[in-house]
C-alpha cells in the first residue's frame, strides 16, 4: 500500500521594496555622516582682535641730558574714510541687514561700493582687512560697533575692507 502522500505547502518568501522616500532617507542620512567626518578636522585658526584706547597721560618735564636724543617717529597721517572701499555682506537671515549697514557706513564717511549676501559660516560679524588697511578696519569697526576686525581672506578682496555681518549691530 502506498504511504498516504501530505500536501507541501510552498513558502512565500521575498523582499519588500521600501518607498522611495524612504530609500531617499537613507541615502540622505549615509551622505550626512560621509559628509560629517570627511570635514571633520581641525577648526580655522582665527584671532579675535579687541581694541583698546589709551588715555593720555601727564607727559614728564624734559631735564636735560648729555645724551642726543633720536628723532621721533612721525605720526601716521590719519585714515581718510573717504578713499577706503567698503563692501557689505549679509550671512544672516534678515532681510536688508547688509544694505541698511551700507547705508550707516555711507553716512559716516566711507566709500561703500557694494552689498550683498555672504554664503559661508562666519562665527561673529566681522570687519576684513588686506593688511595696508588694517588702521582702516579698526576705524570701521569702531564706527560701526563691531568688536571683531580680522586679516582678509581668499575670495575677498585685497583692495578693500569687507564687512560681513551675522545679526543685526547693537
Amino acid at each position: 500500500m502506498a504511504a498516504p502522500r501530505t500536501a507541501r505547502h510552498r513558502d512565500q518568501r521575498g523582499f519588500v521594496f521600501p518607498s522611495p522616500v524612504v530609500m531617499l532617507s537613507i541615502v540622505a542620512v549615509a551622505m550626512a555622516a560621509i559628509a560629517f567626518v570627511a570635514t571633520r578636522g581641525g577648526e580655522p585658526t582665527e584671532r579675535e582682535i579687541t581694541t583698546i584706547s589709551v588715555e593720555e597721560t601727564a607727559k614728564p618735564t624734559p631735564t636735560a641730558s648729555a645724551e642726543p636724543t633720536g628723532k621721533p617717529k612721525p605720526a601716521k597721517p590719519p585714515v581718510q574714510r573717504a578713499k577706503v572701499y567698503v563692501e557689505v555682506y549679509n550671512n544672516s537671515g534678515i532681510t536688508g541687514l547688509a544694505g541698511t549697514v551700507a547705508d550707516q557706513a555711507g553716512q559716516a564717511g566711507w566709500q561703500v561700493v557694494g552689498s550683498d549676501n555672504w554664503v559661508g559660516t562666519i562665527p561673529a560679524t566681522t570687519v576684513y582687512f588686506p593688511p595696508r588697511l588694517e588702521r582702516a578696519a579698526k576705524l570701521l569697526a569702531l564706527d560701526l560697533g563691531i568688536e571683531r576686525t580680522m586679516p582678509a581672506v581668499d575670495p575677498m578682496r585685497f583692495d578693500r575692507l569687507t564687512v560681513i555681518l551675522t545679526g543685526p549691530l547693537d
